[in-house]
């Protein structure tokens, strides 16, 4: 089993009104010395493979399919292994 951490964020040349809305909150906030956010969209997924190459590809294709717009958006994301589930009906 592994854990996908995917990022997803516009592409350097599409406008982010998301992005100077956020960096005009933090100037009124007092924050005047931040120059630029981005904002984006972070995704945890749990896969259930054996194979890390196989989750690796399957994810992309998550990305590639549904998560990421590849017209204004570019991704990335991270893979870790997870520790294999306790049996059922071992312990507490």
């Amino acid at each position: 089993m592994f854990l996908a951490k995917v990022y997803v964020v516009l592409k350097p040349t599409v406008n982010d009104p998301q992005g100077l809305t956020i960096k005009g909150g933090l100037h009124t906030l007092g924050f005047g010395s931040v120059k630029q956010v981005r904002a984006g969209k972070y995704m945890e997924i749990q896969i259930d493979e054996a194979d890390v190459a196989i989750a690796r590809e399957k994810v992309k294709a998550m990305c590639q399919k549904l998560l990421a717009n590849p017209v204004i958006e570019t991704y990335r994301f991270d893979l870790e292994a997870l520790p294999a589930p306790a049996p059922a009906g071992s312990g507490r």
